[in-house]
């Protein structure tokens, strides 16, 4: 049983198939490409898991680091396997990966199986009545709906054959964290969701994008890892409004899965050609606009107290996610791909499908485009979604003393020795908004001239 993207023994379709053949030997690979793309917060939550995982199974995980298309034909050349099982992936690499390493067994005599994957509904699967791909959330997600999908199944019975009789290698200590992540196992997820049923998942709708609040469910770094699957969220969930509200984001998660399988290319360029005309800055002056905003020291509350809580957890809040990529797009004039880049360094959830397409969203270069002339108002976002300004002044202490009023504009109020220490804001948001504005519609006319 080759672990992957499926951290689980509970509705784990790879591993009760496997459970049905003989005794199975439990292999996870530490793939040097994903040591190097990781952030120490998602690479500290991957070692803890499989840790977890380890327990779990008896301390019999076999873990190597290496190239998978090596060693996955070498642990089952030792331990004389004749199949090896496996959850189907369905991202660019992963495709190119799998393909790679059951070429590899074959060579050796061995089978490489998938089975089941990371969603609900396999990415490919949900199309319209020509066949062809969707590219539009609603309609995909109607479709996807009326699909449906299989009940979760209980945990098999395995016998393991694994370590200490099979070589392992050490679980790597966790690199050092400045940062507070998320509990591990199966355990720590369903006891968050537990707390979520309870405590939000009725007032969801409504207060979903509220971060001053703990209404979101924060099941996005477990379904990353497939510590939890979608489907046995789903099972979770009773016809209402408010559960219908979480039903949806789980559609958005595969939505963005299925575009990717269908365009591949669209992980780090423009879904839309159309967009490769837009105007970006990318010069000296960009790099230091782009680390003032890495750092969470743009001058607007909303966007640094987003971008501390990425830096001191591996997570932010979706709304929040939204309107920090909208500055970097629409006031500083970046590329997305640069937001992008950094999110999958330091999200724990950093998933390359949502992330790259929910930043392709707000850029008007993806699916379900908003709108160019949707430019997030940084200070009347934080109005409306934290009117308290407790989101803003848990991670920005220097600002717990300001007047609620101001608190999400505090250069508006005269007396600056109470913030002192918080920046002035980095850009004029009214004269960026009409910059950004001139900037996609000379890109609307480049097209329409080419057209």
């Amino acid at each position: 049983m080759w672990f992957r993207r499926d951290l689980r023994l509970e509705d784990n379709p790879a591993l009760i198939a496997a459970s049905k053949v003989g005794d199975v030997t439990p292999l996870f690979v530490l793939d040097p490409i994903f040591l190097q793309r990781s952030g120490e917060p998602r690479l500290a939550f991957l070692f803890r898991s499989l840790r977890e995982l380890n327990r779990e199974l008896g301390g019999a995980l076999v873990v190597r680091v290496g190239d998978p298309v090596e060693i996955v034909p070498r642990v089952a050349k030792e331990v004389g396997a004749a199949q090896v099982f496996a959850s189907k992936d369905f991202a660019p690499y992963g495709q190119k990966r799998d393909a790679a390493v059951a070429q590899a067994l074959e060579k050796v005599g061995v089978k490489l199986n998938h089975v089941g994957s990371a969603y609900a509904v396999d990415p490919g699967t949900v199309r319209k009545a020509d066949a062809t791909p969707y590219s539009v959330f609603t309609p995909f997600s109607k479709v996807w709906l009326a699909h449906g999908w299989a009940a979760p199944a209980k945990k098999p019975s395995v016998k393991w054959n694994g370590a200490p009789s099979v070589v392992s290698e050490a679980i790597p200590d966790d690199p050092p964290l400045t940062t507070k992540i998320a509990d591990v196992g199966e355990s720590a997820a369903w006891k968050r969701w537990e707390y979520f049923v309870e405590n939000a998942l009725d007032k969801y709708k409504e207060e979903r994008n509220n971060p001053d609040r703990d209404g979101c469910s924060q099941m996005s770094v477990y379904l990353r890892f497939g510590v939890v699957h979608p489907r046995q969220l789903l099972a979770e969930l009773e016809p209402n409004p408010n559960h219908d509200h979480y039903r949806s984001e789980l559609c958005w998660r595969e939505f963005y899965a299925d575009v990717l399988f269908h365009q591949p290319h669209t992980t780090w360029k423009n879904l839309q050609p159309k967009m490769d005309s837009l105007q970006v800055d990318t010069d000296a002056k960009a790099k230091q606009r782009f680390e003032t905003w890495c750092a969470g020291k743009t001058g607007y509350p909303i966007i640094d107290a987003g971008m501390r809580q990425m830096l001191a957890t591996g997570w932010m809040h979706n709304r929040v996610r939204m309107i920090v990529a909208s500055f970097l797009v629409k006031d500083l004039h970046l590329p997305w791909q640069w937001g992008a880049k950094f999110f999958m360094k330091h999200l724990v959830d950093g998933d390359i499908a949502s992330n790259n397409h929910g930043w392709q969203w707000t850029a008007g270069t993806g699916t379900d485009a908003a709108p160019y002339f949707r430019v997030f108002n940084p200070v009347l976002q934080g109005e409306k979604f934290d009117p308290d300004g407790n989101f803003v002044c848990a991670w920005i202490p220097e600002l717990r003393d300001v007047p609620k009023k101001f608190v999400h504009a505090p250069w508006l109020q005269s007396d600056r020795g109470l913030f002192a220490q918080y920046p002035e804001p980095m850009v004029d948001h009214s004269q960026e908004r009409d910059e950004a504005l001139s900037r996609y519609k000379i890109s609307g006319e480049i097209n329409r001239s080419v057209v």
